[in-house]
């Protein structure tokens, strides 16, 4: 398979990961208190959101770049 094809097949994916979750969460983990040998942290959730036109546009171009990359000259 061409590279372009498999660029295209990665983007469909991401995209439709966009759609599907709108966004992703992780985890930090952050100091909160720090006092000599005293020490103290917490886990704090932090998203970023992903709009639906990124996963709509990633989508869109994975296929464009499959059905361009299939084509034969």
């Amino acid at each position: 398979m061409k590279p372009a094809g498999i660029v295209g097949i990665l983007l469909i994916a991401i995209g439709i990961i966009a759609l599907a979750y709108g966004g992703f969460t992780y985890t930090k983990r952050e100091k909160v208190l720090d006092i000599g040998p005293i020490q103290a942290s917490a886990d704090r959730q932090k998203t970023i959101p992903l709009p639906p036109l990124l996963g709509g546009l990633a989508l869109v171009g994975g296929i464009v770049l499959v059905v361009a990359s299939s084509k034969k000259r």
